[in-house]
């Protein structure tokens, strides 16, 4: 039994030898390219665009569908997140928000996964940037298409009174 798998296995091994000396052998030498890194081969190392300068409007942006959590419309660089001290608290908590002039931090936030309300931010919405993020006025990287829902239900509605 012993010798019959050791046969079987060394035969295998063989055969894939032979196919992939075959394969390499009628391979074209192309550069390996991914259409994401440009023309970089995948073996070198990309050059990273530059870092885009970060919006500092102070204005609120319009969200594009239902549950969207608000853009930040200023800069954070250097703001500490972490789980001894969060740096948007200062300005967001709902007990400096009066003074700040900031908008307050939702109620959603002080609601625990159990769906209780509690007295401080619930751990799991304690990460801003978790879900938030600054803008940029960046070049989009693909063709976006997207239509929000306000766009979409009167154009479905003025296709149905049409077709009536």
């Amino acid at each position: 039994m012993k010798n019959s798998t050791s046969l079987a296995a060394r035969l295998a091994l063989m055969v894939g030898a032979t196919l992939f000396a075959v394969l390499a052998h009628a391979a074209p030498n192309l550069p390996l390219v991914d259409p994401m890194r440009g023309a970089t081969a995948l073996d070198q190392e990309a050059k990273p665009p530059l870092m885009q300068t970060t919006e500092n409007k102070d204005v609120r942006r319009g969200r594009a569908y239902a549950q969207q959590p608000p853009t930040i419309p200023h800069q954070t660089d250097g703001y500490q997140v972490d789980k001894s001290f969060n740096k948007c608290l200062n300005c967001h908590a709902r007990s400096k928000a009066e003074q700040t002039q900031a908008i307050p931090v939702s109620i959603t936030h002080y609601v625990g996964r159990e769906g209780m309300p509690l007295a401080s931010i619930a751990p799991a919405r304690y990460f801003c940037t978790q879900c938030h993020v600054t803008q940029v006025e960046a070049k989009p990287l693909v063709e976006n298409t997207f239509t929000d829902v306000d766009t979409l239900l009167p154009a479905k509605a003025g296709a149905k009174k049409a077709h009536q």
